[in-house]
């Protein structure tokens, strides 16, 4: 299976905002692949998917994970659950994070397109 780029960037989080890292329009599987290497006691991240089911139709939460503190030597990246999407709309998938507590910190991230 080809795995592609789809988009990819670092966000520094601003505390209680949700930054939309990635709208996706083509027809395919994506996961959202998040670095939580900066996190330290006191953060709380939040990723999200959205994901719209019919044309035109509204972006509604598919997927939610919430993560605090310092993360494990052996888990500090998060993968969202593969998601399907036919639809070709701006923002027929999306997917963000969220910080809500502590200090801003930077994350890494990425989108994958599966073929």
């Amino acid at each position: 299976m080809a795995v592609t780029a789809f988009a990819s960037g670092t966000q520094t989080a601003v505390i209680a905002t949700e930054h939309f890292l990635a709208d996706v329009n083509q027809a395919g599987v994506y996961t959202c692949h998040i670095d939580t290497v900066n996190m330290a006691a006191g953060d709380v991240l939040e990723l999200r998917v959205y994901q719209m089911v019919l044309t035109a139709g509204t972006a509604r939460i598919t997927y939610f994970g919430a993560y605090s503190g310092v993360q494990p030597t052996d888990d500090k990246i998060k993968v969202s659950i593969p998601i399907s999407n036919e639809l070709t709309d701006a923002t027929s998938l999306r997917f963000s994070l969220k910080q809500t507590f502590g200090t801003g910190r930077a994350y890494p991230w990425k989108v994958l397109k599966h073929a």
